[in-house]
């Protein structure tokens, strides 16, 4: 009677554990199918101060000849043209993060970034793809499926060597809460066991993230000062 008893216990342990998981795979599939709502909390009201967000990404000696986009309700566009071919832009939060992430809807996410030529030419492609599927509509889950489909038709480009950014500005803001972080470079590679790097070990300078969906890895290394020459107090942190 009482082997009985415990194997009906592990049952309906059992059976609660299925269904919890069951629950959170249909909480995460349920977010994934989320679409970014109204355009407007994504967006940046004055031109100009778009403008002047994305340049603060870099040191006025690369940002100030660099072509600059902002984001309008269609994607982003060409504010002002270039002259160096790095382009500055504010990264939204379904640029910023990979697929499956809990901040991939997250409307005052805000992230100046300055891409070099090499970024420009092979990241970029997938900032401003992501960008015109969110805006259209389309789901987490839904933009993540068009990006794959799009690399296996080649219809991106693969990572270029040296591809790399600038991501200097204290004004820099991650949303959810998070503020902003260090002022910081960041490398683009294909997609990479982060232990080539030495990347995310224990005092090692060098941070890494993986995203599967962009087939890339991005290296972070935060540096001392930000795009105005000024110390980042939290250095060493």
């Amino acid at each position: 009677m009482e082997s009985k008893r415990v194997r009906m216990t592990m049952i309906v342990a059992l059976v609660a554990l299925a269904a919890a998981t069951l629950q959170v795979q249909a909480q995460s599939v349920l977010a994934r199918d989320a679409r970014m709502g109204p355009v407007d909390p994504y967006l940046i009201a004055n031109r100009n101060a778009e403008i002047a967000l994305a340049r603060s990404a870099a040191p006025a000696s690369i940002s100030a000849q660099a072509e600059v986009m902002v984001l309008g309700r269609h994607g982003f566009e060409v504010a002002v043209r270039g002259t160096n071919h790095y382009v500055c832009l504010v990264e939204r939060s379904w640029d910023a993060v990979a697929v499956g992430s809990p901040k991939f809807w997250v409307p005052e996410s805000r992230g100046p970034d300055c891409l070099n030529a090499a970024a420009a030419k092979s990241y970029l492609p997938i900032v401003l793809m992501r960008t015109r599927l969110a805006l259209a509509g389309k789901s987490e889950a839904q933009i993540g499926a068009a990006v794959e489909a799009a690399f296996n038709q080649k219809q991106l480009p693969a990572l270029e060597p040296g591809a790399m950014s600038y991501m200097l500005s204290k004004q820099a803001d991650f949303g959810d809460g998070a503020g902003n972080w260090h002022p910081h470079v960041m490398f683009f590679v294909p997609f990479t066991m982060r232990r080539s790097w030495g990347a995310n070990l224990p005092g090692s300078p060098v941070l890494a993230a993986d995203d599967a969906s962009d087939r890339l890895t991005i290296f972070m290394i935060p540096v001392a000062r930000w795009s105005d020459g000024t110390a980042d107090p939290r250095a060493g942190s």
